[in-house]
């Protein structure tokens, strides 16, 4: 493939897992200006929307369902759902947390089945070894639940919606609505960068391209793309 063709690819990746959020904020910022009350809700029959466009894109693009796309698509659309027909801006609000524990149960609990499902879903982008596969599983799952924590001590602290006084954990902490919005994009993305670059160093340490040697043998190729690969595969970091 063409350094053009990868390029283009990379971006088309980087739209599918960024653009949703993208349309759930700027959406949001222009309702919340123009409407009195219910920004919330337009934004998040848009979000849905971009959600559902960006897994038809992907899927008629990689001709097959991305598994943790697929995952995120039914729980917006589901809690979104609910958000909408109920007039309950609480459901979208944990929504992340729902979407990051079930990756982060997912990871640990195929361990218990002598599986690792992080492996089963990159092993054909490289090879590595077996332990380097679990070290990074484990760091995932755990990066996951750090994000369903940052989520709820965000949205259990918002005062000008619905949330009740009982779900709040601080007394000195208030934040808007607004701020949790915008915190979806500009808040657990850059997170999200710093964590798959805190990796890429045991990933380019380590992989290969499959079928470049034995899987205990450090080697040299196909260490750059795979490391993107797997930042960018690893999934949204819960829209």
């Amino acid at each position: 493939m063409s350094t053009n063709g990868k390029t283009i690819g990379q971006g088309a990746r980087l739209l599918v897992d960024v653009g949703p959020a993208a349309v759930f904020m700027i959406s949001y910022n222009i309702a919340n200006r123009v409407l009195d009350e219910g920004a919330i809700y337009w934004s998040t029959g848009l979000f849905m929307a971009a959600t559902a466009i960006a897994l038809a894109y992907a899927a008629i693009s990689q001709k097959r369902f991305p598994p943790m796309l697929v995952v995120t698509f039914v729980i917006v659309t589901l809690f979104g759902a609910m958000t909408i027909y109920l007039q309950d801006p609480i459901f979208i609000f944990i929504k992340p947390t729902i979407i990051n524990l079930l990756f982060a149960f997912t990871i640990l609990f195929s361990f218990a089945f002598g599986f690792n499902v992080w492996k089963a879903l990159f092993s054909s982008v490289f090879e590595m070894p077996e332990r380097i596969w679990t070290i990074l599983a484990i760091r995932w799952a755990l990066f996951f639940i750090f994000l369903a924590a940052v989520n709820e001590v965000l949205w259990r602290h918002i005062t000008d919606s619905v949330v009740v006084d009982s779900a709040r954990m601080f007394d000195w902490l208030n934040l808007t609505e607004a701020f949790w919005v915008n915190f979806r994009l500009l808040g657990t993305y850059p997170i999200f960068a710093v964590f798959v670059a805190l990796n890429i160093p045991i990933t380019l340490k380590w992989a290969r391209a499959p079928g470049e040697g034995d899987d205990e043998d450090q080697g040299e190729g196909g260490e750059g793309e795979p490391a993107a690969d797997a930042g960018t595969a690893a999934g949204e970091p819960a829209r």
